[in-house]
């Protein structure tokens, strides 16, 4: 009787130690979430799996073409994906050609899908926050990024952390390319 007892006892701290890990590691490392929507094509496709690396903005600052996680201000346990575009302190801006401007300098980068259709509230130029990133989609006529007022500028505070590995499809896997 003593021997099941110890049995059931040493199982239960197992899986309660198990368990206060899992919880630690989700909570503060790292997170699975699926993508849902073309906005970030072709750079991750709807249905795709990502490992969000939660611990890395502990102890850097998001950098720009970083794809990031954040969650819509409007909807509960929806989350978004996106690219940083714009830094804090910058002046970020669209033109009618679909041109990005930063701090007036056109942005060298490779990122979009197409050419933008509609800067919306970028067409006026955009003086980001001391703590506030400016983010668009790769599919940039396919998506609700800093341009719409709804998604707006996103704070620091709001950043759940860095996409940083396809796990499915299997023919995907790998870690995601960012700069």
């Amino acid at each position: 009787m003593k021997k099941i007892i110890k049995e059931v006892l040493d199982t239960s701290i197992y899986l309660l130690v198990v368990l206060l890990l899992t919880y630690l590691v989700i909570t503060f490392v790292g997170q699975r979430t699926v993508v849902s929507g073309a906005s970030m094509e072709y750079t991750l496709s709807d249905g795709d799996n990502l490992i969000v690396d939660k611990i890395s903005y502990r102890f850097s600052e998001p950098k720009r073409f970083d794809i990031i996680v954040f969650p819509f201000q409007y909807a509960d346990e929806t989350y978004y994906i996106k690219r940083v575009i714009g830094l804090p302190g910058e002046t970020v801006r669209i033109d009618d050609e679909g041109n990005i401007y930063i701090n007036g300098e056109i942005l060298d980068e490779n990122y979009g899908r197409e050419v933008i259709e509609w800067p919306g509230r970028a067409y006026e130029e955009i003086t980001l926050a001391p703590d506030e990133y400016f983010v668009l989609g790769d599919n940039r006529n396919n998506s609700s990024d800093s341009r719409d007022p709804s998604v707006g500028n996103i704070r620091k505070n709001d950043i759940i952390g860095r996409a940083w590995v396809r796990i499915w499809p299997l023919s995907e896997f790998g870690i995601l390319k960012h700069q």
